[in-house]
This record gives structure tokens, C-alpha cells and sequence, in this order.
């Protein structure tokens, strides 16, 4: 997604949330339904382009540096100190 390409992906898990409007959904058990994604994202480039735009878009509501501030934050909150704010450089 990061780099622009169109996703499909699977239905399950925590994927959906992941990847929000920008892919493609799919039963991971549904061979044809699959097939038929790709089928799709091949003969239609004006969902490609959309799939593309909002791809790198989603994408970059995520990065290493805001799931290391998270994952702080969560272990501070469950060792019971208070939330700092970090110096952003």
C-alpha cells in the first residue's frame, strides 16, 4: 500500500482495520472469490488508481516510530507511571 500498489487482502483478522477503504476484501478460504478480485484489479484501472491513491494514503496513517510511542505508553500505563511527553527530534 505504502508504495502505491493496489491490495486485496483477507476478510479476517485484523486486517480490515488495517487497511480501512483502501483494498480489496476477500474470504481467505475463497479460492474463486480471490480469483475474481484479481480479475477485477486487472480490467478495471480506475480502481486501481483509487485502490493506489488511497493505499499510500492508509499507509501512511501508520509508522515505527508512532508503535514505539504506543507500545510505551502501554507499558508505562501498566507499570502505573505517568504518560510523558517525549521531545520530538
Amino acid at each position: 500500500m505504502a508504495s502505491g500498489t493496489a491490495v486485496i487482502t483477507s476478510n479476517t483478522s485484523s486486517l480490515p482495520e488495517v487497511v480501512g477503504d483502501a483494498a480489496i476484501l476477500v474470504d481467505p478460504t475463497d479460492v474463486d472469490a480471490l480469483a475474481a478480485a484479481m480479475v477485477r484489479l486487472l480490467n478495471d484501472e480506475a480502481l486501481r488508481a483509487q485502490l493506489s491513491a488511497a493505499g499510500v494514503r492508509q499507509a501512511a496513517k501508520f509508522s515505527w516510530r508512532r508503535c514505539a510511542e504506543e507500545t510505551v505508553a502501554v507499558y508505562r500505563a501498566a507499570l502505573g507511571s505517568p504518560p510523558t511527553r517525549e521531545r520530538r527530534v
